[in-house]
């Protein structure tokens, strides 16, 4: 087995993460500047917190978020009726062999944190993790 292999469930190879990134500037510089064709969409706000890739870089997905967490139905509507556009454009900065096509699904990342933030401000838990002692009696 060659130590370049990667096997399901070992995560992304360096050159997923690394194409994942270019595509995420690209995409979020498109969107900052408002090239798109869609005055709907140059309208909001978007933040493009990441963007994995399939391992044949075929797919990608970005995971995105409006600016201020408001209208996420509707952004996704936007970029997904965009997403030919969109995709031209970012391929156009690239220079992979083949664009990829681009799906979009909300990005999640923030609502966790707030979660968490909300679970560690528990009366019971911020007692429990200043406590300093991990065992349980």
């Amino acid at each position: 087995m060659g130590k370049n292999k990667f096997h399901e469930g070992d995560g992304p190879s360096q050159r997923q993460l690394r194409v994942g990134e270019l595509i995420r500037r690209s995409l979020s510089e498109v969107l900052a500047r408002g090239d798109v064709h869609d005055p709907e969409l140059n309208r909001i706000s978007v933040t493009v917190g990441e963007v994995r890739t399939s391992p044949d870089l075929k797919i990608a997905t970005a995971y995105v978020l409006p600016l201020g967490g408001e209208g996420r139905d509707q952004l996704l509507k936007l970029l997904a009726r965009n997403k030919g556009e969109l995709r031209r454009m970012v391929s156009k900065k690239l220079s992979l062999k083949f664009a990829p096509d681009l799906r979009f699904q909300l990005d999640q990342t923030f609502d966790r944190m707030d979660e968490t933030r909300r679970m560690l401000s528990q009366e019971t838990v911020r007692r429990d993790t200043q406590s300093g002692d991990p065992s349980p009696e």
